[in-house]
């Protein structure tokens, strides 16, 4: 009889140990219409003023209505707006594409599976793996055609982290990255209430960058979430973390401010005033609360995160991020207005394009039905 009774706590004890495991791939196609947050896009500016809004929350803006360049020449207007450039699925299970359908794929290389574990401490801790596509979906729908501001492209898995060998390894992971040893205390974890009360009222501060605001500390940068406190928190923190590695390795640069205007720029230490995003699975965010049906990065999930998950096909993940983009936006060495002080470079790629327009488009010859 004891033995049976020393089973039956040893099988509740791996019950309660492991709350969730990963699965059956789960996914969707996002339908493009119905599950983004368009809204988002918005405020639109030009010049320094406010052209529409839409009750979106923004950032400041360069001041000034001109611009100049000067690689390529161009003389314009300042403009400023939020796009949509990047997706991202934050998964259980290796290798599941949610945002592709949720099909999995097998390479043959092995990843450690997704699980929240429940501590002796009665805390809980979690990890995933993330997918990261580049996404630029105003191009490939052909929503806007020939916008210079606007990024350019299809959709692409740009990132998986199954093969990286630093998101599933803590150790390697500070030894890549030292300064995560200096934010493993007390102290500097309780800045991050700070950043989470600007975060809700607003945007959240560039000078705590270790900080994720509500959603737990951006470091270190790999899966493993020591303080789950739910499936939408765990992922939303991913989210943020991801972007927050990419541009430590230089494959997200800074795209917003004066020094955007122009093109992108390398930006080590990420912006987080920089993005905001919206879930597309497994519960499309397209009810507005307050107006809106985005947030910026470290926003408490408390509130929209409400019933956004939900056992065994809803525990897996797809987000829409929105970047803000400010672009000097006016003509260049393309347009006949500047052709005259362009230098020879710029007339000869005028030309050229010219000589091809001719070619495509042969003009109708006189007398010609």
């Amino acid at each position: 009889m004891k033995r049976w009774l020393y089973v039956a706590l040893l099988l509740l004890t791996a019950t309660f140990a492991r709350e969730s495991l990963a699965g059956v791939c789960q996914g969707k196609f996002a339908n493009p219409i119905t599950d983004i947050c368009w809204s988002c896009m918005f405020p639109i500016t030009m010049g320094g003023t406010e052209m529409m809004s839409m009750g979106q929350e923004d950032t400041s803006n360069p001041s000034g209505m001109l611009c100049a360049c000067s690689n390529p020449p161009i003389i314009g207007i300042k403009t400023g707006f939020w796009e949509p450039v990047r997706r991202v699925d934050v998964t259980r299970t290796p290798y599941c594409f949610v945002s592709l359908g949720g099909i999995q794929l097998d390479p043959g290389i092995r990843a450690p599976e997704g699980e929240v574990r429940r501590q002796q401490d009665l805390t809980m801790q979690s990890s995933y793996q993330v997918h990261w596509y580049v996404d630029p979906i105003l191009y490939w729908l052909e929503v806007v055609l020939d916008h210079p501001c606007m990024e350019t492209g299809s959709l692409d898995v740009a990132y998986i982290t199954e093969v990286d060998p630093l998101w599933n390894d803590d150790e390697l992971t500070m030894l890549l990255n030292p300064e995560t040893f200096l934010f493993g205390n007390p102290i500097a974890q309780a800045a991050c209430a700070g950043d989470c009360v600007l975060a809700t009222a607003g945007f959240g501060s560039n000078l705590l960058y270790w900080c994720a605001g509500c959603n737990g500390g951006m470091y270190p940068f790999n899966g493993h979430v020591q303080a789950h406190v739910s499936h939408v928190q765990a992922s939303s923190l991913l989210v943020q973390r991801m972007t927050a590695k990419l541009h430590r390795e230089f494959l997200m640069w800074g795209t917003s401010g004066g020094d955007g205007l122009c093109g992108v720029y390398p930006q080590p230490v990420m912006d987080k005033t920089q993005y905001k995003y919206n879930m597309l699975y497994p519960v499309p965010q397209t009810d507005k609360i307050n107006g809106r049906c985005c947030q910026p990065y470290g926003r408490s999930t408390a509130i929209w995160g409400a019933g956004k998950s939900y056992p065994y096909a809803g525990e897996d993940f797809s987000y829409m991020i929105f970047r803000k983009k400010n672009c000097c936006l006016g003509v260049g060495c393309s347009d006949e207005i500047l052709t005259p002080v362009c230098p020879p470079a710029g007339r000869l790629r005028y030309a050229q394009r010219r000589a091809e327009a001719r070619f495509r488009f042969p003009r109708a010859r006189a007398g010609a039905h």
